[in-house]
Formats: structure tokens, sequence, C-alpha cells
């Protein structure tokens, strides 16, 4: 059997922030998660703020998630070494007075971490000193403005699951009668334009989706303000207003668990003519649906390019964002030079 070609859109991100989970997920006691294929555990410090290392005991290569939090450092579940939020070794149980302890050897490779916004984020490169901070959300908590978050994990590469997240087209038919159908009776404008980190599609004249989904956001219908953007290393963003009363916001955090499984965090920001607490009842199912569904198409995306033994791509001018997503991926991952920034104009049907 020929061994399998590796996909030209998986991907390697440095020098990036990622969440890695919600506040919530981490208490007490150490939390394991993967970022682009390296085991780290997460734990709290002793002032609670959280910290990244390496899954891996440097004594005996035990994970360090098998331990526990003991004090604000995280003990080992073989021997109880003991780590503080640096990777430091700060004890060694046993070991008699003058014994070596604290040495580079001895210390478990730290990642930066912080807490931000209800997510705990993680520096994709050990050791690093962060040149910025992570990315943070528009009304957030604006007054006003009410939020939905959810998580999904997605069995499709990272390319794929924010590709899929920008596709205007595929939400006539995977999401028929949810967002969008497939009759095509307006003729719209798209200006494309693509930045050093970011690229964005903006759809001129479109009338409001005529799914579920477009009549929670505007009930009397009309023209819409409607943005799509990727932002590196990882953010997807789907923008609509209509009126001054109107705007539903879509941002999408995708972490790469490992070349073909992505972790999505979805923060939904809403203002509606109609309160929230009427809207999350239905607006809620829409999205969860919306998510199931994509995530069902991603998995056999990725298992038809498993068994073809890679991908093959083809493209028309309706892939509105697909180039620029890749194009941004692929210098962040190779750290080739941004190019100029430029704009470009398609026509649809939606």
């Amino acid at each position: 059997m020929a061994a399998p070609v590796t996909p030209p859109s998986v991907v390697k991100l440095p020098d990036a922030w990622f969440v890695a989970c919600a506040s919530k997920a981490l208490k007490r006691q150490p939390l394991a998660i993967t970022l682009q294929g390296t085991p780290l555990v997460l734990f709290r410090a002793a002032d609670g703020a959280p910290a990244a290392l390496l899954d891996r005991c440097p004594h005996r290569n035990i994970p360090l998630s098998m331990g526990k939090v003991v004090d604000g450092q995280l003990e080992c579940g073989y021997h109880g070494w003991c780590f503080d939020a640096l990777g430091q070794c700060r004890k060694v149980p046993g070991l008699v007075e003058g014994g070596a302890v604290g040495l580079k050897s001895q210390a478990a490779e730290a990642y930066p971490a912080l807490e931000q916004e209800g997510f705990v984020w993680v520096y994709s490169t050990p050791g690093a000193a962060p040149a910025s901070a992570p990315y943070r959300f528009p009304h957030l908590d604006e007054a006003g403005y009410s939020t939905v978050r959810h998580e999904f994990l997605v069995d499709a590469t990272v390319h794929a699951v924010v590709e899929n997240a920008l596709d205007v087209p595929h939400t006539a038919f995977l999401h028929g009668g949810l967002f969008r159908t497939p009759e095509k009776k307006n003729e719209i404008e798209v200006v494309v334009r693509r930045f050093a980190t970011h690229a964005e599609a903006e759809y001129l004249g479109e009338p409001r989706p005529s799914g579920i989904a477009g009549r929670l956001l505007a009930p009397g219908g009309g023209v819409v303000q409607h943005f799509d953007r990727f932002l590196l290393p990882s953010i997807a963003q789907v923008e609509y207003r209509l009126g001054p009363k109107s705007h539903l916001l879509t941002t999408s955090l995708m972490t790469p668990v490992s070349d073909f499984v992505t972790r999505v965090f979805a923060v939904v920001t809403f203002r509606l003519p109609l309160p929230a607490w009427l809207v999350k009842p239905f607006l809620t199912p829409i999205g969860l649906r919306i998510f199931a569904q994509d995530a069902v198409v991603l998995k056999a995306q990725t298992e038809a390019i498993g068994r073809f033994g890679g991908e093959r791509f083809t493209s028309t001018e309706l892939d509105v964002l697909g180039h620029e997503v890749w194009r941004l991926l692929k210098q962040a991952s190779t750290g080739e030079a941004a190019g100029e920034p430029q704009e470009h104009r398609v026509k649809m049907r939606t």
C-alpha cells in the first residue's frame, strides 16, 4: 500500500495564541489538552492564574496531567516532583538537604498562558515572550448585547474548518431553510480585501437571508450589511447588520488539536429588535444545528481525503475567501513576508 500523502492544507502555526479551554473547564485539578499535536497540561497557580506545561515529567516521562495541584504547584503522580507555573522543579520528595533541585535539566517545558474574557489561552511557542495579547471580542460587555458560547470538536484541518465557516454558497444546501434556500434570486457584488494579517469579504446589496435565522435577524426584511472575515492565526468571523437595532456577530476561534482535529470555540454576540430572552431559545438550537451539520460534512471530507491519499481542489470566484485563508495560513506557517494589501470584486447570486 502506498504511503499516505500529507495534505497541503495541514499547517503548523508558531508564535500564536490559541484558546486552550473555557475558563470554567480549568478548575482545581490539572487538565490535559493537545495543541497542534503537542500534549500539554494546564493548571492554576497559587494566585489562580493559568499555567501550561508540556505534559511530560522530565524525571520519568509520566504525564503530569496524572498528578495533582498542591499549593499552586503541579505534583507529578509518580514520584511527587513539584513544578511551578514556569516549569521549574521546586521539590523532589525524599531528597536530603543540599540535594540539587531546580536544575535546568529538571524543568518541565513551559508555554505562555493567560486568562481573558472567559477563555484560557496558550501561546504555541514554548518559552517565548509573546509580542501581542490574544484576540479581544468586540461588543462582549457592551450594553444591549447578549452572548451565547458553544464548543465543538471537528474532524478536519484548521484550514477546512475556517473555510467552511466563511463559505456562503454551501449554506443554501447543507443548511437549507435554516439560513438560506437554494433559490438564487438576487445578484450581489462582493468586495474582497486582503491585508497582512487578515482578509474580509463585504457583500453589497444583500437582501436579508431567507431562512429562520435571517427572519430572527430582520423580521421586517430589508438589505443587510454582511461581512465575512478571517484573522490570523485561525479566527473566522461572520457579521450581519440591519439598521441600528439588528446586529449579529459570530466569532469562531479554531484551535488545531492535531493535523485533522480542530476544536471550535464559537462566540455569538447579538443585539436584535426582539428581547434576548425570547431570541435565545430559538437562536441557540438553530446555531447548534448548523454547527452539527458542518461537523458531519467536514468529517466526511476528511475521510474522503484519507481514502484518496491527499487533497485535490478546484475553485471558482464563488469561493470568495478560500484563497485568502490559505495564503494567510501558509504565510504564518512558513514565515514568508506578507504581500501588499489588495482588493478585487466578484459577483454572485444568493
